[in-house]
């Protein structure tokens, strides 16, 4: 193996049971690690528990138990629910490991002994649920932004790590590695608020008040806050200083995180390894929350989904296929069961689904079952050349799953997908199959979808592993790592000939839900100027639509097209727009416009160019009027 590999989910809080927040990170981190592997990497992939604080005692005292006894259970539900998604780590970690503390005291002593660690009083305002102070400018009108409560004044002698001391050298790093932090805009977050003087950071919580923790090992009267011992997981899990693991794998840590603890591990934990001298991380990976019913979803709020009840419903690779597709890393994304059906029934059953039965039964009734016996490189219809269209999908899934774009890997594969549907349609294999002079071109043509298949069930692998195992089996192959190798999946004509295959079977039965039919509006005179009311839609159908706000970064005419422009837009990340509007704007009348676009429309190609969303606007007497807000507001912030 080559490039060691390393990712990591955050420590998951034992405050409550896990939900569908805790599933997507760490199917992410999941999907991330199985790709790597096709890439050959030496892998490792950590997750597990965070157990120290406040809200743990809390929460044991209202189920009679002891920290240890809750935080034992709660961890335990964690750790047994991993399989069951099919999330497979290396290593899990438990912050009440006696390895773990060992690491912490260390660390602690370590940056204690070098001045960085300095004993004061302080009054600020701290928020419980968070188990930190707050300051008056992260407040969102006086409340804690995630747990919406007003913080308590609160005044004590603590322990403080010198911040301060390294801001301008964490600027200037983030700075001079662009992809440090990733996406851009929390990159941006970030910088923006280290250009405020950085508070040093209150380390401890004296045992007057909080017992459950860490013991400074300088001062055995406080515990370690919460945070600073926890971020050391990633660290202590790999055995550090001098374990194999940690000197093998910390070089090329990746750490996935949700953007609600930015702060902690793209500010404090690369402070705290910079003054515990140990090398930086090589990127942190942030995404989005997944909103239910216009909110975060949030313990504390109360609106979680229990992400078994999802996956025993639908299935589990449906459902790992719906939050990778649904979700565009990096930005929040809507989930309801509506969606995820529909994303079943379009992508899964009908897409991907009928393509396999389709090809598997038309083998067996042309040729006996038995995969035909042709040279690769022949093509039965130069018109849709698949051998292209496969070795284009891969190098863009390699490319897209490289950067977390897992959406835009997947929207790669299903053009595979419809590129093969499509060359069926094109070379009509049972007219073929009606003369003796076109038999060859039948067996071609059948081989190169059968390939095709083989291809898509190694790129959809990372995502539904037994999807791709099934469909491996129908093709006569025995699943295994060597037959996902990426490199496998870059040569055409992998699939021996002669192979018999099994009889197609149902990938994925649509799910029937029952729906209200949409009344038709009444027909309006053309005489009226009314323009007919279209269908009516349930709320679910909105839920789906991704309107945001995006910014105008540069915009120019597509050559040989008199009604378009070409629109570069910042919505949290950079895309590319193709709008009719050149009859109405010019382009350098929208540089710097806030307008709204549909952010999770299917990529399409205009002119050659592809189009990453729509843009809004009304048209009246043939003029367009782009759609915008009155008042400007942060880029990416979603409209609802």
């Amino acid at each position: 193996m080559m490039n060691p590999f390393y990712i990591t989910t955050p420590i998951y809080y034992v405050n409550a049971p896990p939900h569908l927040g805790h599933a997507y990170t760490s199917l992410v981190a999941d999907v991330s690690a199985r790709f790597h592997r096709m890439l050959n990497c030496d892998t490792y992939f950590l997750t597990g528990t965070d157990e120290h604080g406040d809200k743990i005692v809390r929460a044991a005292a209202e189920k009679k138990q002891s920290p240890r006894e809750y935080a034992d259970g709660i961890s335990r539900l964690f750790k047994n629910l991993w399989p069951r998604l099919n999330v497979v780590h290396d290593g899990f970690i438990r912050t009440t490991d006696p390895a773990h503390i060992a690491v912490v005291s260390q660390i602690l002593q370590r940056i204690y002994d070098a001045g960085d660690i300095y004993f004061s009083e302080y009054e600020g305002l701290y928020c419980f649920g968070c188990e930190r102070f707050y300051t008056e400018r992260e407040l969102v009108d006086g409340k804690c932004p995630d747990h919406e409560t007003a913080p308590e004044k609160i005044q004590e002698s603590n322990y403080f790590f010198r911040m301060g001391r390294y801001q301008d050298w964490l600027i200037d790093h983030i700075t001079r590695n662009p992809e440090f932090i990733r996406p851009e805009r929390y990159r941006n977050e970030v910088l923006a608020f280290l250009r405020e003087p950085l508070e040093d950071l209150c380390i401890s919580r004296p045992k007057t008040r909080l017992d459950w923790g860490i013991s400074l090992p300088f001062d055995d009267r406080y515990v370690t806050y919460v945070w600073f011992d926890a971020l050391l997981n990633y660290v202590s899990a790999l055995g550090y200083p001098n374990g194999p693991l940690f000197e093998k794998f910390w070089p090329h840590a990746q750490h996935i995180v949700a953007k609600d603890i930015l702060k902690p591990h793209g500010i404090y934990w690369p402070i705290i390894l910079k003054a515990a001298g140990i090398p930086l991380y090589q990127h942190l990976n942030v995404h989005g929350y997944w909103n239910v019913e216009k909110s975060k979803m949030s313990k504390s709020l109360g609106n979680v989904i229990e992400p078994l009840a999802l996956k025993d419903r639908y299935g589990l690779d449906p459902f790992r296929y719906f939050l990778m597709r649904e979700m565009t890393f990096g930005l929040d994304s809507g989930f309801s069961e509506a969606a995820l059906v529909a994303r079943i029934n379009a992508d899964l059953a009908n897409d991907l689904g009928n393509l396999f039965s389709r090809v598997i039964a038309m083998v067996h009734k042309y040729f006996k079952g038995v995969v035909p016996d042709v040279s690769p490189e022949m093509d039965a219809d130069m018109t849709m050349n698949l051998k292209d269209a496969a070795q284009n999908a891969v190098a863009e899934f390699e490319k897209q799953m490289k950067v977390f774009a897992f959406h835009r890997a997947l929207i790669g594969i299903w053009e595979f997908i419809n590129q093969m549907n499509k060359y069926i349609d094109v070379t009509q294999p049972w007219l073929l199959a009606k003369s003796r002079t076109t038999q060859k071109q039948l067996e071609i043509v059948l081989y190169h979808l059968l390939d095709g298949l083989r291809i898509v069930s190694g790129m959809i692998y990372p995502i539904m592993p037994d999807t791709a195992a099934t469909m491996q089996r129908h093709l006569g192959l025995n699943p295994s790592e060597e037959n996902y190798r990426l490199t496998n999946l870059k040569n055409w004509g992998m699939l021996p000939s002669g192979t018999v295959i099994p009889k197609s079977i149902t990938l994925f039965p649509r799910i029937d839900m029952k729906t209200e039919s949409a009344e038709h509006p009444p027909e309006t005179s053309g005489e009226t100027g009314i323009i007919p009311v279209k269908p009516e839609i349930t709320i679910d159908d909105v839920k789906r639509v991704d309107l945001r706000v995006a910014t105008v970064l540069h915009a120019e005419s597509v050559p040989k097209a008199n009604r378009l422009l070409k629109l570069t837009v910042d919505v949290g990340e950079t895309r590319t727009i193709i709008a009719g509007i050149a009859k109405s704007y010019s382009p350098e009348s929208l540089i710097g416009k806030q307008i709204i676009i549909v952010a999770n429309l299917k990529p399409a190609k205009l002119m050659g160019i592809e189009s990453q969303g729509m843009l809004l606007a009304a048209v009246d007497d043939g003029v367009a009027v782009v759609g915008t807000t009155d008042k400007a507001v942060k880029t990416g912030t979603p409209l609802s």
